[in-house]
């Protein structure tokens, strides 16, 4: 039994996204960890800091990496955060030069957040395409039904009559657009963590800046002037935009559930959900879903945004917050994404001639 309805064992037969919630477990966030462990050896090694020897028994360890799950729940009860009893692990199963210069420099939040940014990069292309997919589902639409009329309402009310191609181009528009933000937005989001206790790589001296290009470089993530534990603009922007997108995908949901009314029928759609006291209904059900979605995420984004608010250095009660409610907001989008385009292929016809 799960509390979330992503990944509830009924709930899930509408709001799951088995490929997302991949990205989003325990062991994906362990992987990553272990990731970044190896590249900030790798690079301390190149330049310097530690020996190659070491970097490569920590390189060997991460690539072979088994763990006590069960003392890694029990240890970030304890500390607040996993980063701690991971090392403690870690060093474990290391010689005692390995042992030594394992996350060196580096802090829980540098572990933590470079996990989630890693994660990111891969979830963010999965969004990307799943939203041009839906742009040339709607292109489709157009080229099937684009020519036929239309009634046009503002205001729930009968207007003047349109074509297809008008609602389908409003549809379409934003989705566009947010691709493009998305792309802007990468380069302020995909960026690595390292800053050590207080966010200043005070245990590297000089060499702080060549560490930092050389770990971003092997990781594939963009640098900072400063590391970002305490500027969380990045995440809540990211949240933001998954919020537009949601909302653009209800939209569309809304749009398509007025015009299924029965009253209206100027909308065919195959597999609508049936009811168990009226068996002659065919509800608009993942249409509906967009539509709550959209809210869902409107109030999570505000809900994250109060994570700006980081007191000094470093925040836990922020840092927490977040833990909370993005992985909530990316399943949604995932979601929302996956019944767009289950929505789009249910259209058998749409206007009239």
């Amino acid at each position: 039994m799960s509390l979330s309805p992503f990944d509830h064992p009924i709930l899930s037969g509408l709001f799951g996204d088995p490929e997302l919630a991949g990205f989003l477990s325990a062991d994906a966030d362990v992987a990553a960890m272990a990731q970044f462990e190896a590249a900030l050896a790798s690079a301390q090694a190149e330049c310097g800091l530690i020996s190659a020897e070491a970097a490569e028994a920590i390189g060997h360890l991460t690539a072979n990496l088994v763990l006590d799950m069960d003392r890694l729940r029990a240890g970030l009860g304890r500390d607040g955060v996993v980063v701690p009893e991971l090392v403690k692990q870690m060093r474990a199963a290391l010689d005692e030069e390995a042992a030594q210069a394992l996350h060196f420099g580096a802090t829980s939040q540098d572990v933590m957040d470079t996990s989630l940014i890693l994660r990111l990069k891969s979830i963010c292309a999965i969004l990307s395409a799943r939203i041009a997919a839906i742009e040339g589902a709607l292109e489709a639409l157009g080229g099937r039904f684009g020519k036929r009329g239309l009634m046009g309402r503002t205001r729930m009310q009968d207007a003047l009559e349109i074509s297809v191609a008008d609602r389908i181009a409003d549809w379409k528009a934003p989705l566009a657009r947010h691709r493009a933000r998305l792309e802007e937005i990468k380069s302020r989001l995909l960026v690595l963590q390292y800053g050590g206790a207080v966010g200043t790589l005070e245990k590297l001296g000089e060499e702080g800046p060549r560490v930092v290009a050389t770990l971003a470089d092997k990781l594939g993530l963009g640098t900072t002037d400063k590391s970002w534990h305490n500027q969380r603009d990045s995440i809540v922007e990211f949240a933001a935009w998954m919020s537009l997108v949601c909302g653009s995908l209800g939209k569309i949901g809304q749009d398509i559930a007025l015009l299924a009314q029965s009253a209206n029928g100027e909308i065919k759609l195959s597999g609508g959900g049936g009811s168990s006291a009226m068996p002659h209904k065919s509800n608009p059900v993942t249409a509906e879903v967009l539509v709550a979605l959209a809210r869902y995420t409107a109030g999570s984004s505000g809900t994250i945004a109060q994570a700006l608010v980081h007191e000094q250095e470093r925040s836990g009660a922020a840092w927490t917050l977040e833990w909370l409610v993005l992985p909530q907001m990316i399943m949604a989008t995932g979601s929302a994404l996956l019944l767009a385009t289950r929505l789009l292929s249910s259209v058998e016809s749409i206007g009239k001639d």
